[in-house]
């Protein structure tokens, strides 16, 4: 990867490529859903409000009138709704080349579950793509050269799991810990899928990435987050480009992890990047990974 003003005018052409984007109708997912679909893949919404995924995808026909676009349901804090969504998915594509985990939730105002009593960001954030990729690892493996990208966060440095209490019942709740617990567990699952695809020989790569900073409504929740967007935060068009190298880059090879080249990786054009010792620590991967299927009663074949 050369460290220059990598953007999104050096992707090659996607024609024929079908790129499924969990939470596509806003922020860095729209924008990667847009650049795809301009490079002429076909690109499935993944969504939890078909009314917003339809207007997402009329604001990309204006600039590309002849993309290919459909939406989905899919609730990510419902695992029923992951099962339902990957059957549906299943049932009408013969190949899938893009996986793209892009959707999230961030600190909301309280302790908040998912459908199956899950902490909301835990559950959605790792849970869900954990179960949706899991569901849909097979049509990923008969599609040559596939890629999983899972969209990780800075905050995976404060993440620590508990696994006493993965679902914060017993202890006090903070929310920006349970976020980067969420933000860590993305980053302990890319390498433990990369692991497992290399030992079933497979051509599909898991990486990851993270936007830095980027002015979202990720940040709905923290109005001086917010506030600050205006004056610190890139665009989401920027904070995209990281997954969009994960996801279309040549020289990307499994388990990398990509995002912004800036002082503290907040901003800028997409770089290699490192990421907390602790996210490398593979007893923990693994522990993880053995209770995510037990949890969401969805194993790895």
């Amino acid at each position: 990867m050369r460290n220059d003003k990598w953007d999104a005018g050096r992707i090659a052409r996607q024609d024929g490529r079908i790129a499924l984007i969990t939470g596509a109708n806003s922020g860095i997912g729209f924008d990667t859903a847009a650049v795809l679909a301009g490079k002429g893949a076909e690109v499935v919404f993944a969504v939890r409000d078909i009314g917003k995924g339809e207007e997402a995808c009329k604001a990309i026909r204006k600039d590309f009138p002849d993309a290919a676009l459909q939406v989905m349901l899919l609730d990510l804090a419902d695992l029923s709704s992951v099962r339902e969504f990957a059957y549906a998915f299943l049932a009408r594509y013969s190949r899938l080349d893009l996986l793209i985990n892009n959707a999230g939730v961030m600190v909301p105002p309280q302790r908040c579950v998912t459908v199956d009593g899950f902490e909301l960001q835990f559950g959605t954030n790792h849970l869900g793509h954990f179960a949706l990729t899991l569901l849909l690892s097979g049509l990923l493996k008969q599609t040559r050269s596939s890629r999983v990208v899972t969209v990780s966060s800075g905050a995976h440095y404060f993440g620590k799991l508990d696994f006493s209490d993965l679902n914060w019942q017993r202890r006090p709740y903070r929310k920006w810990q349970a976020y980067g617990d969420s933000k860590l567990a993305n980053l302990y699952f890319t390498r433990q899928l990369q692991m497992r695809l290399a030992e079933d020989h497979a051509s599909t790569i898991a990486v990851a990435a993270h936007p830095g900073w980027s002015g979202t409504n990720l940040q709905r929740y923290e109005p001086l987050a917010m506030l600050m967007n205006r004056f610190f935060a890139q665009t989401s068009a920027m904070g995209a480009l990281p997954e969009l190298y994960a996801a279309t880059a040549r020289d990307v090879a499994g388990a990398e992890y990509f995002g912004p080249g800036g002082i503290g990786g907040l901003r800028g054009y997409p770089v290699r990047c490192s990421s907390s010792r602790l996210s490398e620590d593979q007893g923990v991967g693994q522990r993880l990974w053995e209770v995510s299927e037990v949890l969401t009663g969805v194993f790895w074949q």
